[in-house]
């Protein structure tokens, strides 16, 4: 998992996506897919950060989601769109995850005067700082400092200025 903060729920016997209605209320993950749905197409920026932030998603002043761009429908509560950012063509951002054992959550945090490139996954429970450009088609399955730039699966960044890792 890597540095990801996330919140561990352990439900029973059965595998972890069994229990989903015993933690998200079944009309308001209706009413984000909803939302959410309607929002992909929408062609007119501030309109769909305005449907967005009925799902309680947090958007930034003049950010900008790309056609397509798809968030998670059961926490999109935990989900941060910093001023200034772009979120690319259709780009994944989750703030959940079920695995056979347990069901993670985590809060998505994406900074100011980001780039997050066409077809990348933001998973859960990870930070993108200030000023970081995400490549298209990364998989974001940790944090990024700011004014860093990330690509690839497995994820490789490095510093704007040509020294990180």
């Amino acid at each position: 998992m890597g540095n990801r903060r996330l919140s561990r729920i352990v439900p029973g016997s059965r595998n972890s996506m069994r229990y989903l209605w015993e933690h998200r209320n079944f009309l308001v993950v209706c009413f984000n897919l909803i939302v959410i749905e309607i929002a992909k197409y929408v062609p007119f920026l501030g309109f769909k950060n305005d449907l967005l932030r009925l799902t309680r998603m947090k958007i930034g002043k003049d950010a900008s989601i790309g056609l397509c761009a798809m968030f998670d429908i059961f926490y999109p509560e935990l989900i941060e769109i910093g001023e200034n950012t772009i979120i690319g063509y259709n780009a994944t951002i989750i703030a959940h995850e079920y695995l056979v054992a347990e069901m993670r959550t985590g809060k998505v945090v994406i900074g100011k005067n980001c780039m997050i490139g066409a077809n990348s996954t933001v998973l859960a429970g990870v930070e993108i700082g200030d000023s970081s450009t995400v490549s298209a088609g990364t998989v974001v399955d940790s944090d990024i400092p700011p004014n860093s730039f990330a690509r690839g699966n497995p994820m490789v960044v490095r510093s704007k200025g040509g020294v990180g890792k």
